[in-house]
């Protein structure tokens, strides 16, 4: 089996470079109609200088004739319950999703002054957005006219959207003092069992972009984890994505203090780094639920849709015990600000559970709630504003407890989930880049 490679210095060897030039494949696993592959990102290849994506003016929130909440008296603005969660409770409410045309219409704006405080996206949702509208297909023929391949397209397309997005979050961020108004971007995910690799795009990324309020996003493979490390311990900011376990998380966690310490051993800012770890809440209901229903036990189905928010309560937990102990005192003397736990896959997948289940039991401070606009309006509409994260801790240990005594693993539940994210993730990229090629044959045939 082929070692990690080294650290050291974090620089890629020039056989690393060659090998991010050639196409990469993805192996075919059991059960897979096709074969989950991805092409070598152009991105990654090249060396060119670019110049930052140019931006449109930001457009101004619509014009809203009824909004749900409440006035408050000292700002005369609406205190939506989104509003709330953040001016009650200290949780951060984020858009989980990115399209052109919502920045474009001012929907992205009017979500913000509804108090939306970030917005976060994957390749699924970055390939959606792209199939799904023709915002794009001026740009598209620009990319290609000026001798962009189609890989390398498809990125430019998704860092404009990043650009303007981060453009339209930025009053936020000011105001928040850097707590809030941020975008993610995720690194390819033909990378996530690569760590030279992650770090590389990762810093491609940062430097491509440069926005203070960028996150980009590193998943929480195990090679991830090493990745995370070295990218906190050279100051950049950035979103854990796909945990799904609290032996992952634990893992994160301690990445994410061991890069600190190593970035302020060589004298940097502290104050500068900013990070979320993303732990994934319905997918987790969603695999225990089949496993227990194949169990088929009386004990075994009352334990369906109580996982993901019992393990969630613990991760909660742990978090705040790693906030708490002297390794952290000493980080945060030096401006050290915590890794906040970003609840992510909010909406509900069970149509027979209620559609705020993971928001209405997961509020509480130095959390964000990223959410779907359904689950957005859902919460709106009729979600409780009241700290419930640390509630009922006995019965989420009773839970863990009982789903571990009628055989279920979550270590092995978080493993599986993260393989079916990197496998999603990966086809919706090679998805959109063969809707591309297509496109790009069509005009090519006029």
């Amino acid at each position: 089996m082929r070692q990690p490679p080294s650290l050291a210095g974090h620089r890629l060897a020039p056989e690393v470079h060659a090998h991010r030039r050639r196409a990469r494949r993805l192996p075919r696993r059991a059960g897979e109609t096709e074969p989950c592959r991805l092409r070598g990102l152009a991105r990654i290849r090249s060396h060119r200088r670019r110049q930052p994506p140019s931006l449109p003016e930001p457009a101004a929130p619509r014009p809203r004739g009824h909004q749900l909440g409440r006035t408050h008296w000292r700002t005369r603005r609406i205190m939506s319950r989104l509003h709330r969660l953040f001016d009650e409770q200290g949780q951060s409410p984020w858009l989980d999703n990115l399209t052109r045309p919502h920045l474009r219409d001012g929907t992205l704006a009017d979500l913000v002054a509804r108090g939306v405080r970030g917005v976060t996206a994957n390749p699924t949702i970055v390939a959606k957005a792209i199939e799904a509208s023709d915002a794009y297909d001026d740009q598209f023929k620009d990319l290609l006219s000026a001798g962009h391949d189609i890989e390398d397209a498809y990125w430019e397309l998704a860092l404009t959207d990043v650009a303007h997005a981060l453009q339209i979050l930025r009053p936020t961020f000011h105001h928040s003092g850097g707590h809030d108004g941020f975008v993610s971007i995720e690194v390819a995910p033909q990378w996530a069992r690569d760590i030279e690799a992650t770090i590389a795009d990762a810093r491609y990324l940062h430097e491509r972009i440069h926005q203070p309020n960028l996150l980009v996003k590193v998943p929480a493979t195990a090679e991830g984890v090493h990745a995370v490390e070295a990218l906190i311990g050279e100051g950049r900011s950035i979103n854990v994505t796909l945990v799904f376990s609290l032996t992952r998380y634990r893992e994160i966690l301690d990445a994410y203090l061991s890069g600190m310490e190593a970035f302020a051993l060589h004298g940097g800012d502290l104050t500068s780094i900013r990070s979320v770890a993303s732990f994934f809440v319905s997918r987790v209901d969603t695999e225990v639920d089949r496993r227990l229903e194949e169990l088929g036990t009386e004990e075994a189905l009352a334990l369906r849709g109580r996982a993901a928010i019992a393990q969630a309560k613990l991760a909660y937990q742990l978090f705040r015990s790693t906030h708490s102990g002297p390794r952290w005192a000493r980080l945060a003397r030096r401006g050290a600000q915590v890794q906040r736990a970003l609840w992510a896959s909010t909406s509900t997948k069970n149509p027979h559970y209620p559609d705020t289940l993971y928001v209405d039991n997961l509020i509480g401070p130095d959390t964000v709630n990223t959410l779907p606009e359904p689950t957005i309006d859902a919460f709106e509409d009729h979600g409780t504003v009241v700290r419930t994260v640390d509630a009922g801790l006995a019965d989420a240990n009773f839970v863990m407890h009982a789903l571990s005594r009628v055989g279920i693993d979550m270590d092995d539940v978080g493993l599986t989930l993260e393989r079916q994210g990197l496998a999603t993730f990966a086809a919706s990229v090679n998805h959109v880049l063969d809707a591309l090629d297509a496109k790009a044959h069509v005009r090519s045939a006029i």
